[in-house]
C-alpha cells in the first residue's frame, strides 16, 4: 500500500527517467520547466485538499504528453496515453487510472465543462501558473514561436486579444479551487489588462528582451 501523502520513490524514478524527458521536444510554453512547475503546484494542492499525492503527481507528469500530436486535442490524446501505459498498473488500480485519464482530459482552461473530480481540479489549477510575469511571458513566447511572420504590431494585437479572451473579467479562465494562490494572481493580471498603458509597457519589456529590440 502506497502512502498517499508522499510520492513513491520508485514512481518518481520511473517518471523522471521515462516521462519527463519527452517534454524536451515541446515548445517553450510546454517544456520541462513547465511540467516541473505543474508537478510542484499539483503536489501543494494535493496536500491542501487531502488528495492522493501519487495520483496528483502522475497526472501532472502526463498532462501534456498529447502535444506529440495536434495541440487542439492534446488533452484527449494525453488521456489516451495514460490509459495505454501499462507500466502505471504497477502503482495504480484500473479505477484510479480511469480517474487519472479523466483528470488529464479535464486540465485545459478552455474546457467547456467542470473537471469531473478533485484530481481534474488540481491539475487544471496547477497548470495555470498565474504568476503575472510568467503569464505575459508565455503568451509572447507562444506568439513568437507559432507566428514568427507577425510584425511587432501583429504580435501586440495577438497578445491583447489572447489576454482579453482568456484572462479578463469576461475571459474563459475558471479557477476550480477556492483560496488558492491563483486567486490573488488573477486579480493582479486583470488589473494590468484593464490598464492598457501598463499592459503595453509590460509587453514591450518582455518582447524587446526576447527579440533584442528587433
Amino acid at each position: 500500500m502506497m502512502d498517499s501523502r508522499h510520492v513513491s520513490l520508485d514512481l518518481m524514478e520511473f517518471i523522471e527517467q521515462n516521462i519527463l524527458p519527452k517534454y524536451n521536444a515541446f515548445d517553450k510554453a510546454h517544456n520541462l520547466t513547465h511540467v516541473n512547475r505543474v508537478i510542484k503546484n499539483s503536489l501543494a494542492l494535493a496536500g491542501k485538499t487531502g488528495a492522493d499525492i501519487n495520483m496528483a503527481y502522475a497526472i501532472a507528469a502526463y498532462h501534456d504528453l498529447g502535444l506529440e500530436g495536434p495541440r487542439a486535442i492534446h488533452h484527449i490524446s494525453s488521456g489516451k496515453i495514460v490509459m495505454a501505459d501499462r507500466r502505471l498498473r504497477r502503482w495504480f488500480s484500473e479505477d484510479k487510472i480511469k480517474v487519472m485519464k479523466e483528470a488529464v482530459e479535464d486540465h485545459r482552461a478552455s474546457a467547456s465543462h467542470a473537471p469531473r473530480s478533485i484530481y481534474g481540479k488540481i491539475v487544471a489549477e496547477a497548470d495555470r501558473d498565474l504568476d503575472p510575469t510568467t503569464v505575459f511571458t508565455r503568451a509572447i513566447e507562444y506568439g513568437l514561436d507559432h507566428y514568427p511572420e507577425k510584425s511587432y504590431d501583429g504580435q501586440w494585437q495577438r497578445f491583447v486579444q489572447h489576454m482579453t479572451e482568456k484572462y479578463s473579467n469576461s475571459g474563459y479562465i475558471k479557477l476550480w479551487i477556492s483560496d488558492s494562490p491563483n486567486e490573488a494572481r488573477l486579480k493582479e493580471i486583470r488589473e494590468t489588462i484593464n490598464n492598457t498603458e501598463l499592459l503595453k509597457t509590460v509587453f514591450d519589456n518582455i518582447y524587446n528582451s526576447m527579440t533584442n529590440g528587433e
